[in-house]
């Protein structure tokens, strides 16, 4: 019992990391479910918000001027 126990045991600790190793290079999953997924909870952001974000709009350079007294 307890060699067979050791061979099942062995086998599983094998296999395992393999298994993941081969399902993760995967590309077709990869890309159907791991970036289907991002998608879902980060949708990409609209070019307008990402334009407002970067640029500020006209009249407004930045934050409030600095003033060093000096």
């Amino acid at each position: 019992m307890g060699v067979k126990l050791e061979v099942f045991r062995m086998t599983i600790y094998l296999t395992f990391p393999v298994a993941m190793f081969w399902i993760a290079n995967q590309a077709e999953w990869f890309e159907d479910y791991v970036i289907q997924r991002k998608r879902e909870l980060w949708p990409p952001e609209k070019e307008d918000q990402v334009r407002d974000i970067f640029f500020f709009p006209p009249g407004q350079r930045g934050l409030a001027p600095h003033c060093h007294d000096g």
